[in-house]
């Protein structure tokens, strides 16, 4: 396929009628030399987030693509057939509840990308926006923040990342050559439903592919406050998306071949991480999943995953550091 001359912007959402119309409007006031395509993958919402997804689709024809899907395919697959479906040379995405705060964020992206055919990836700075008292505060310090990086020394940081994204997508601009490349060497990297996300591989990917630059202008007010994927409130789904996202941090550090100290230390803490979301659901299902991790990641016994375990064994002693927890809390 011949990439046109344009930006292709992907725009996921569901349930998300509050914000999606803010977020298209972030998108439509973008000044830039090149075109811009907006793909918005409705996923079957039960709101009235799609009725408002086909008035801007209506008002904007000549940019908005409107995909409005039969059925919920969940946040990979609406992902991955949206980016399949655009046409630009450069891809760019900005979730249903987040928004752009930076009218030159792909111009400028863009123009460096243009300059260098090395960059693989333009990211920049951003901040948490807060929708229940609508402020924004600055996310932690940017890890890799010189203009340009060598994204080899990435793949590290990008795989073991906890408290914040060594790239925030939602802030990039990236070549789609190629990462629809990288997409059809290995399409079920990507498409594998228990991978927990869509932005850590296309990160690390285009990271092992070139360059990475960074701008420190904030360009995007990351919504917080409600439950996401991401940050879901419920101690079984954050078990969940947090095995999910770390067996694909695994997949991509055996196939790449990425194991160091950090990277042990890493697979030991999420270990841990299962073990406690298990212990304060209260399930031994999710126990014994956890433990099934912990071999399947080979990862070492600890004092802490000892101790995890230990309390764990009995009902009774279970049952008594529930009870410990909730009385020092």
């Amino acid at each position: 396929m011949n990439r046109e001359a344009m930006i292709s912007v992907i725009v996921t959402t569901y349930n998300q009628e509050r914000t999606i119309g803010r977020t298209l409007d972030s998108i439509l006031r973008q000044r830039c030399h090149l075109p811009v395509e907006i793909i918005v993958g409705e996923d079957c919402s039960t709101d009235n987030t799609r009725a408002i997804c086909q008035d801007y689709a209506a008002r904007y024809p000549e940019q908005i693509r409107l995909f409005c899907n039969e059925r919920n395919k969940g946040i990979i697959d609406n992902y991955f057939d949206c980016l399949l479906a655009c046409r630009g040379a450069y891809i760019a995405d900005c979730a249903g509840d987040d928004f752009w705060v930076d009218d030159l964020k792909l111009e400028k992206e863009v123009s460096l990308m243009e300059s260098d055919p090395s960059i693989m990836l333009v990211h920049t700075a951003w901040r948490s926006y807060n929708e229940g008292t609508q402020t924004a505060t600055d996310s932690p310090r940017q890890p890799f923040a010189a203009p340009l990086t060598d994204g080899s020394q990435m793949l590290e940081a990008i795989l073991t990342q906890t408290r914040m994204p060594v790239i925030h997508l939602c802030t990039a601009l990236y070549r789609a050559e190629t990462i629809m490349r990288e997409y059809h060497a290995d399409t079920t990297l990507f498409r594998n439903q228990q991978a927990g996300c869509e932005d850590l591989q296309i990160a690390f990917l285009m990271a092992r592919n070139g360059n990475i630059a960074y701008l420190p202008d904030v360009t995007l007010y990351y919504s917080q406050g409600g439950e996401t994927v991401s940050a879901p409130k419920d101690e079984r789904k954050l078990f969940t998306f947090y095995k999910n996202v770390t067996n694909l941090s695994y997949s991509l550090s055996e196939k790449y071949g990425i194991h160091s100290q950090v990277t042990a230390r890493f697979f030991q803490a999420r270990v841990f991480a299962l073990l406690m979301h298990a212990f304060r659901a209260h399930a031994p299902e999710l126990r014994d999943e956890a433990i099934t991790c912990q071999k399947a990641w080979k990862v070492r016994d600890t004092w802490k995953i000892r101790l995890a375990r230990m309390v764990m064994q009995g009902e009774w002693s279970w049952t008594m550091m529930l009870r410990l927890r909730k009385y020092l809390r």
